[in-house]
């Protein structure tokens, strides 16, 4: 996904697209047919409701995230929303089970293996 689209990337989805619409729209080939506005093909991330926040980073952060990025083709925004998402499920997930040791212990339960030993 592209959280930019570039305005040379624009140009060359509008030529793509555009111009083929034209010739064929020209040739009388899309009686009938409804076209959609070039704003509408050529969507990016801007379009989704989101919220922005600002961060501060240390150097280090800064550039092990930049490393991240240029290493999966991703841009900061996704990587940074997927680790929020990871750490946020991780925090809801302990948070669970901090509440359900209490009963686990009077069942007898300790340890993860002895919740493996009940599942299996």
């Amino acid at each position: 996904m592209w959280s930019r689209v570039p305005r040379a990337r624009t140009m060359l989805i509008r030529s793509r697209i555009s111009e083929p619409l034209a010739r064929a729209a020209a040739m009388g080939r899309l009686a009938g047919v409804e076209l959609l506005p070039l704003r509408l093909l050529c969507s990016t991330l801007y379009d989704m409701k989101s919220a922005a926040v600002t961060i501060r980073l240390d150097p280090s952060l800064e550039e092990l995230l930049d490393r991240v990025c240029r290493a999966t083709g991703r841009s900061r925004s996704e990587v940074v929303r997927n680790a929020l998402r990871r750490q946020l499920t991780l925090e809801l997930f302990e948070e669970a089970r901090r509440q359900i040791i209490p009963f686990a212990e009077a069942q007898g339960i300790f340890t993860d293996e002895d919740v493996f030993k009940i599942v299996s």
